[in-house]
């Protein structure tokens, strides 16, 4: 499974046409506190039954608090036939300490 930084996300989003999806599998609680504008919230548990919903040719960026459970929906999207995924290496805990120290953390 490919990563990408924080730094690296932020420069790919001022580039990307058409831009990737932003998937945040957190709980509906962290998504409240912080995310990245423009991310589609889909909780980790409800990937599955969200995949018609996915479109398997857009390039997806999963995120998740620390980059672990991103890891596991990327994985698992890779293994349903999406192949243009990467993981949020260090989750919205790394976006805000990189690229948005305004960010509220938890």
């Amino acid at each position: 499974m490919l990563e990408i930084t924080p730094s690296e996300l932020q420069d790919y989003l001022k580039v990307a046409n058409p831009p990737p999806l932003l998937l945040d599998v957190r709980e509906a609680a962290e998504f409240a506190i912080c995310h990245i504008a423009g991310s589609r919230h889909i909780p980790m548990n409800q990937v599955p039954q969200a995949l018609d919903g996915l479109n398997p040719e857009q390039e997806i960026i999963v995120i998740c608090h620390h980059g672990m459970r991103s890891a596991r929906i990327a994985s698992y999207l890779q293994q349903v036939g999406f192949d243009k995924v990467l993981n949020l290496a260090g989750g919205i805990h790394a976006w805000a300490s990189e690229v948005d120290p305004n960010m509220p953390t938890y």
